[in-house]
């Protein structure tokens, strides 16, 4: 039986798996350019949406109505594009699956040769490249995108051991019994889902590029910035401790062991050289260390659920002070009376920053980065 517009679903063999957030003017364009690029059956669009404030997953179900070829995942209270791919090879019966972008900076016309590499077997997974010979990374924000961005590929190429001109690609095609059987161990975290598929394959992936033309955003604002540098932390700590530390624990501690630098800095002007009192100096240190540990979490540890906007991220700062205020009374507390009995200042404050660590994670993760923010 023929759905709407003489699709069978019979013949399904390739997903594209679109990750949204806040994309509501780019899927009909979308959709109409994947028809021009596959024809008119044979795929299905899956929209990953992120529970998008501008009406993405409605624009979306308004598309499936007249198209059975589209599809919605609408979450809430979860977001990110790793996990939203992830969540999208789960979710198809097609035997390959493509992950894309949805603002058209990925040309979809690579789809066809990228699927023919991978059914045929001459490769494992297809690889859409911005630096291989015929591509372009025109389409990047800035000259300071584009640098951050090979910095980054330059240290994902030493975490997975595989060759490639474009390992933090977005645009890639595979078999999606490959994605599941990985699936229970990737991290899900951040925005680099090539990374963490290729680093946690064992055996490697054969591997095989397409020179892309990377273009312009056809509408509304990226979600990346200078951040994308830093992308390769989660698969290096995913794969050094994921077995024994939480992958986003892992970089929440790295931000910590930050922050007992401003900590101590701003305790060693205070006590040291300006004389105030320890107990005041302490806590003044420890709302200083916590301010500076709000803005770096949000920039760089919970990037992929970053708050934007001055309330957003004003209503962040007020809850991630008010989760992790125990935390810091203990801290104090604890630095405080180790310091008055004797210990030397630097090891009593040490000791009250690790009592706060697990109470600041914990609570922080769940009312201002998690669903009840």
């Amino acid at each position: 039986m023929l759905c709407l517009n003489g699709y069978n679903p019979m013949t399904l063999k390739l997903a594209i798996i679109l990750p949204t957030l806040d994309e509501r003017e780019n899927l009909a364009p979308l959709v109409a350019r994947l028809e021009a690029a596959l024809g008119p059956d044979g795929w299905e669009a899956i929209f990953v949406d992120d529970d998008s404030a501008d009406g993405t997953a409605d624009a979306a179900r308004d598309l499936a109505l007249a198209d059975s070829r589209i599809r919605i995942i609408h979450r809430i209270g979860r977001r990110g594009l790793a996990s939203a791919a992830i969540e999208g090879f789960c979710a198809t019966a097609a035997p390959f699956a493509a992950v894309m972008d949805a603002d058209h900076q990925h040309d979809p016309v690579l789809l066809k040769a990228m699927l023919d590499a991978v059914e045929s077997g001459e490769c494992d997974i297809a690889v859409a490249s911005r630096f291989v010979e015929g591509g372009s990374a025109a389409g990047l924000a800035n000259a300071r995108r584009e640098q951050g961005s090979n910095l980054a590929n330059r240290l994902a190429r030493r975490l997975t051991g595989v060759t490639l001109s474009d390992p933090m690609s977005g645009y890639f095609l595979t078999r999606t019994t490959t994605v599941r059987a990985l699936a229970p161990r990737l991290s899900g975290i951040g925005f680099k889902i090539l990374l963490d598929i290729l680093a946690t394959s064992n055996p490697p992936l054969i591997v095989r590029e397409f020179p892309l033309q990377f273009a312009t955003r056809r509408a509304g604002e990226s979600k990346l910035d200078r951040a994308v540098a830093f992308e390769f932390l989660v698969g290096l700590y995913e794969r050094s401790f994921g077995q024994m530390v939480p992958t986003r624990f892992a970089l929440f501690g790295t931000v910590g062991a930050l922050g007992v630098a401003a900590h101590m800095l701003v305790l060693s002007l205070l006590f040291v050289v300006a004389g105030e009192g320890f107990a005041l100096a302490t806590a003044i240190a420890t709302f200083a260390a916590m301010t500076f540990n709000f803005w770096l979490n949000n920039w760089l540890t919970y990037r992929d659920q970053r708050l934007r906007g001055m309330g957003a991220l004003m209503g962040g700062w007020l809850r991630f002070c008010g989760t992790c205020s125990v935390g810091a009374l203990a801290n104090v507390a604890v630095a405080t009376l180790l310091q008055g009995r004797g210990v030397h200042w630097v090891l009593a404050a040490l000791a009250g920053i690790v009592i706060g660590s697990v109470w600041n994670y914990a609570l922080s993760s769940k009312f201002v980065w998690g669903r009840f923010r």
